[in-house]
């Protein structure tokens, strides 16, 4: 991926306010860039909020070589969001360059900034899928293959991450369940584990003397969770492709949870009768739950979650907004948790 500096972006590649803002035309818009296999060079989003308007400011333009086999075509017809909760937010999306700049994914580096910076050389083609575990169908499978039978769609959630900071990021996948159903689970499967890929060759905090993570990064889920409709896999945001420091080709988005759940670059998912290990809570149980729902009644040890800060922010102006219980999506996922002590089972 290339990113241009701002004095490098030519005028017309600058994608007008109006084109985002109308979502619609915008999805149809943006899926005309990237047809076929040839390489693309599509013109990112970036908003910034400014009183109750988006604003564009200082985008960012992206020349990718587009896979050959699906990625074309899925994103060709791509399913606008809803106007309405709990797929679309109403806030002001998070700028693009941001979302794309600040984040989290040791296995680039510890610092925000290293997941842009050091993913340069990441390999996402070809990329396979293995299944194992308690389901009818398992064994290895092509990416292209797991992705033929979905249909894409958009998605504008929240994200939380337990730093106590968050966005609104518009996503671009399809449904968790989509995927599982295609395996056949059988009655014992009661949790899904997954797991991101170990690419020493291209992800330089793998090998870092600095590194706190015993790899690879795993997370899990209990079956029903992963079954709700607001669990989702993402292979693209802002209408385009996942860049590989979000999570290329293909991650996880679980909104009513802190982001450490919402496990990126998947190559293993394994379907289990018994709760899985889980990366961060192998690592301090006692500060990172199985669980990890967004709760501001039980804070970390080291970030209070009543509140959180919504980026974009600058030095001189940062936005503090209220934390809500389960991220704002309990009226879909606290059935969940019915008879459970959330902050026992945090």
């Amino acid at each position: 991926m290339l990113i241009k500096k701002p004095a490098d972006i030519k005028p017309s590649e600058i994608t007008p306010e109006s084109v985002y803002r109308n979502r619609r035309k915008f999805m149809t818009d943006s899926a005309a860039l990237v047809v076929g296999g040839a390489v693309a060079g599509t013109a990112g989003v970036s908003l910034a909020q400014n009183g109750d308007q988006l604003k564009a400011r200082a985008p960012v333009t992206l020349q990718r070589t587009a896979p050959a086999y699906w990625w074309g075509e899925k994103f060709n017809s791509i399913k606008p969001a809803p106007d309405s909760e709990p797929f679309f937010t109403g806030e002001a999306l998070t700028p693009y360059q941001d979302v794309t700049r600040y984040n989290n994914f040791y296995e680039f580096g510890m610092d925000k900034g290293d997941p842009s910076s050091n993913s340069d050389e990441f390999k996402v083609d070809p990329w396979s899928l293995t299944v194992s575990g308690e389901v009818a169908k398992p064994g290895t499978y092509n990416l292209e293959d797991v992705l033929k039978p979905v249909d894409l769609e958009e998605r504008i959630y929240r994200l939380r991450c337990v730093e106590a900071w968050s966005m609104v990021i518009p996503w671009v996948g399809f449904p968790l369940a989509d995927l599982i159903k295609q395996f056949e689970p059988t009655a014992k499967a009661q949790y899904v584990e997954f797991e991101t890929i170990v690419q020493p060759e291209t992800m330089p905090g793998i090998n870092s003397r600095f590194a706190i993570v015993d790899w690879p990064y795993r997370e899990g889920l209990r079956m029903d969770e992963a079954m709700n409709p607001l669990a989702f896999m993402a292979v693209g945001l802002y209408g385009d492709f996942l860049p590989p420091q979000n999570g290329a080709p293909m991650r996880l988005v679980v909104p009513w949870k802190y982001g450490f759940k919402s496990i990126k670059s998947i190559v293993r998912i394994n379907f289990r009768e018994t709760q899985p290990n889980t990366t961060w809570n192998d690592l301090q149980a006692n500060e990172y739950g199985f669980y990890a729902n967004v709760n501001p009644e039980v804070h970390h040890p080291r970030w209070r979650q009543d509140m959180e800060r919504r980026l974009p922010q600058t030095l001189f102006s940062r936005q503090y907004i209220e934390t809500r219980l389960f991220n704002g999506y309990g009226e879909h996922v606290a059935h969940l948790y019915d008879g459970m002590d959330l902050a026992r089972n945090y």
